[in-house]
């Protein structure tokens, strides 16, 4: 198996931990990060520095990388990761746990993780880095933005667009056809069903 190094490693990732172990589809070479002691262990991967040592890294033969770090409101932190894992040269590597049920035609651009129980059905198109959350069911021809992140328990219903850098909360639900802007907010348990402007929050 080919190396991977992780980026972050708070609570998100011990569930891309543990979707990259099940799939057995890369060896994680370490975490990167600057919050955590060096040398501590999340599920058994061991904490080896912080964002610094990426191109120590690189230059050594790792070529994957992973952002292994969640969002809550605000997804930007992410796209300023990934900017700097791609200046390097690193690739991002779909992640898709094997308990998730992806359509066969469903189109998922790099860095996007999906986590176990979530649902994708057929005509969908997942951006870069968008995270699809634990048990989130994203419904046919939905259009899912750069750096989203649908929440646990989320609901979109068919033909949903969501804009770049979204959040949208823990078990919200979106109904059909449904247009969400670029850098919105969507509250944990809402239910969407009037269109989004760019930068709204939806309580």
């Amino acid at each position: 198996m080919e190396h991977i190094i992780l980026i972050g490693g708070g609570g998100h990732s011990k569930v891309v931990i543990d979707a990259i172990k099940t799939s057995r589809q890369f060896d994680i070479y370490g975490i990167l990060d600057s919050k955590s002691p060096k040398g501590t262990h999340v599920l058994g991967v061991k904490v080896i520095g912080s964002d610094v040592l990426l191109p120590q890294l690189f230059k050594k033969g790792i070529r994957n990388a992973f952002i292994s770090i969640g969002s809550i409101g605000d997804c930007r932190h992410r796209k300023m990761i990934y900017n700097k894992l791609k200046k390097i040269g690193f690739s991002l590597p779909v992640i898709i746990h094997q308990k998730a049920v992806v359509a066969k035609d469903v189109h998922v651009e790099e860095g996007a993780f999906v986590a176990a129980g979530a649902v994708i059905n057929p005509g969908t198109k997942i951006g870069r880095n968008t995270i699809i959350n634990t048990s989130a069911s994203i419904d046919h021809d939905c259009v899912i933005g750069d750096f989203v992140h649908v929440a646990p328990g989320v609901t979109l219903s068919g033909g949903v667009r969501v804009g770049g850098y979204t959040h949208i909360g823990t078990g919200a639900n979106v109904i059909q056809y449904i247009k969400i802007g670029k850098c919105c907010m969507i509250s944990a348990g809402a239910v969407v069903y009037h269109n989004i402007r760019d930068g709204q929050k939806r309580l």
